[in-house]
Formats: C-alpha cells, sequence, structure tokens
C-alpha cells in the first residue's frame, strides 16, 4: 500500500510516519521476493487439475494429493498453492443445463416415488437413479443415458447417443443387466419420461428384480442425485468444449465417465473414487 501511493505522489517519509513502518522494514520487504507455497508439489497439482477439460477444485487436488503422493497437507494450503499458480476452475452455472424434458405426459405406467428424496444408501446396488440429458454440439445433438449408483456415486452402464430413443435404453440396459449382481433388487427411479413409462422398459426391469420409482411431474430434486452428476460432468468436461464429431465427442464422454468412476475423488465417499468405495463397502458387508 504504501509503495503504491508513493507512486502516486504522496511523500514516503510522510506514509511511513502514518503506518509506523520503520524505513529499514520497508525496504527490506520491498527487496524480499515472495516464497512460493510447496513449489515441489507444483507438478503434481498442475497434472491433477488437468485430468479434466475444465479443471477441478482444491479439494479434488487435496484428496489426489494425499491418496496417491501420500502428502499431508490441509485444503486451504492447496487452495492457496493454486491461487499462486493461477489455477481456477470454473462456477456452477445451473440452469444452462436444464433442456431436454422426455415428460410427454402419461403414455404408459407410472410409479409411486418410493425414495422420497431420502438417496441414503447402505450398500451398493440397493437404490439407484437414471435419466437422459443433452448436449448441444456443433454438429448437432448427443445423449447421455446412465445409471448411478446412490451409495458409491459410480456410473454401473451408460449409452450415449445421437438420439433419445428406446435403442439407447436397450443399450444402457444391456450394460446394466450384465454387472447385475446375482440376487440384488435395486430402487431405479427417473423421471416420468416417456422411455420409462414403456410397457417393454417397465417389464425389463422388473423381469431383472429392480423395484421402479419415479419422481413426481417437474420436480427435478426427486432426483437430485443424478441431477448433480449431470452437472459436475458438464462443468468438469463439457463446458467451452468444442468437438467435429459425434464419434470424438463419444469418445472422450466415454473416458470422462471412467475418470469419474476410477479416478475423481470425493469428500462424501471418505476420499475415495466410486470404484474404491464400492470395494470398501463390499468389503465391510463380507
Amino acid at each position: 500500500m504504501i509503495r503504491g501511493l508513493s507512486g502516486q505522489g504522496y511523500g514516503l517519509d510522510d506514509l511511513l510516519e502514518a503506518s509506523g513502518i520503520p524505513r529499514s522494514t520497508y525496504y527490506y520487504n520491498l527487496r524480499r521476493e515472495p516464497r512460493a507455497t510447496r513449489r515441489e508439489l507444483w507438478p503434481k497439482v498442475e497434472e491433477i487439475f488437468r485430468r479434466t477439460a475444465n479443471g477441478c477444485g482444491y479439494r479434488q487436488v487435496m484428496m489426489c494429493l494425499r491418496a496417491e503422493d501420500g502428502v499431508r497437507i490441509s485444503g486451504k494450503t492447496v487452495l492457496k498453492m493454486m491461487r499462486e499458480m493461477g489455477l481456477r476452475c470454473g462456477i456452477r452455472r445451473e440452469t444452462e443445463y436444464h433442456r431436454y424434458n422426455s415428460y410427454r405426459g402419461k403414455v404408459g405406467r407410472t410409479f409411486e416415488n418410493l425414495l422420497g428424496r431420502d438417496f441414503r444408501a447402505g450398500r451398493p446396488w440397493e437404490k439407484m437413479g437414471t435419466d437422459v440429458t443433452e448436449f448441444n454440439l456443433g454438429f448437432g445433438k448427443a445423449y447421455l443415458a446412465p445409471v448411478l449408483d446412490f451409495c458409491t456415486d459410480e456410473v454401473v452402464a451408460w449409452s450415449i447417443s445421437e438420439h433419445p430413443d428406446m435403442a439407447q435404453q436397450r443399450e444402457m440396459l444391456g450394460m446394466l443387466l450384465g454387472r447385475k449382481p446375482e440376487g440384488a433388487r435395486p430402487i431405479l427411479t427417473s423421471d416420468m419420461g416417456w422411455q420409462y413409462q414403456s410397457d417393454w422398459y417397465c417389464a425389463t426391469i422388473a423381469g431383472a428384480g429392480f423395484v421402479q420409482s419415479m419422481s413426481r411431474k417437474g420436480n427435478r430434486l426427486d432426483n437430485a442425485c443424478t441431477e448433480g452428476f449431470f452437472g459436475h460432468l458438464k462443468d468438469e468436461f463439457f463446458r467451452h468444449q468444442k468437438w467435429d464429431s459425434f464419434e470424438s465427442f463419444k469418445r472422450d464422454l466415454d473416458g470422462c465417465i471412467r475418470h469419474w468412476n476410477t479416478r475423481r475423488r470425493q469428500i462424501g465417499l471418505e476420499g475415495m473414487t466410486p470404484a474404491e468405495y464400492r470395494n470398501h463397502a463390499l468389503g465391510d458387508a463380507a
């Protein structure tokens, strides 16, 4: 502050007297170069931050440093390092993403909201959610239909398509049923989209041992976990990025989902990745 004011015509002696700072202290700090925080960790911090297209927050960096390198470090220190390095992730922009709506009225079977916004699950394959989200791209549109395990936050099945049709649901359910543990009877919640009301969809998941649940019409909070996943995905992977073809977009989105499952750590999962937490939960259950 003294240096700034002295450059605007104020006398240095008057400024030092008003602030009570000795002249020697002023010149000592003027010559002193600021010391970088934990400079030896900067390359690793940069590598973690660049794992997703739009970067990640300081808590994600902190968890990766602790789990992957055994570094003892606080979130405040990581935040300070990232500020010194000029690394900043984007701020959530919730309303940009609420575009696709598959609701066409009552065109088939509807089901009660069994979860009642209680998304807590004691074990994997107990409570799950599905939905479809839209990506507006330069060459057209693309759609993602995932199934999210509410216990582990793991995307256990997904389909990426140019059309939100039943073919996409067949591909997604094919992956889901192929991974379902024997004897599991998960609650699978969705909105009232036309896909989830169809006779084929309802019969397929019921025959596989799933219990179908639906959120209330126009109420996204009834499937908040899945909606939250879409928000994170679009912030970290999609926003400000461009693709020349559907094939390249699908390849990168597929890689991003696998990164989410196996490398992206979460505070709510005790600093583990979804895959690590699944193994941890199943180990405790055994």
